[in-house]
């Protein structure tokens, strides 16, 4: 079993920066499964927003440019570095994982990870 537990959550002023962290462990190495990175707001679906997965790295297209997914191997934390953030990046941010998988267009689902963390909670004030 792989266990995920998310830090590095805060209150923010839009504009500003925030790197979440994810810590792994359980029976898995640092490249033997994908880590990815959800958020979900009440009410909402758990949007995908990156995905790690062994040295490829997948982004939503909505947030290219402004969110990058980074690994520490020896640590076998997984980060997610958020610049430009705005109101309405206000949500709980999720990292997951899962074993690698054949089809690279499945990260994208949240229905693909058997493994979540407890989440952690980001407000962007305005």
């Amino acid at each position: 079993q792989v266990h995920l537990e998310e830090s590095g959550g805060a209150l923010v002023q839009a504009g500003g920066s925030l790197r979440l962290s994810c810590a792994v462990s359980g029976r898995t190495g640092a490249y033997d499964y994908a880590v990815g990175w959800f958020r979900q707001t009440p009410g909402e679906e758990r949007e995908f927003l990156a995905v790690l997965a062994w040295n490829d790295r997948y982004y939503a297209e909505s947030q290219k440019g402004r969110f990058t997914i980074s690994r520490d191997a020896v640590k076998n934390w997984v980060y997610l570095q958020m610049n430009s953030l705005k109101p309405e990046d206000t949500a709980v941010y999720y990292c997951a994982a899962t074993p690698l998988l054949s089809n690279s267009a499945a990260y994208v689902r949240a229905t693909s990870y058997n493994s979540w963390g407890q989440g952690t909670q980001v407000t962007v004030s305005s």
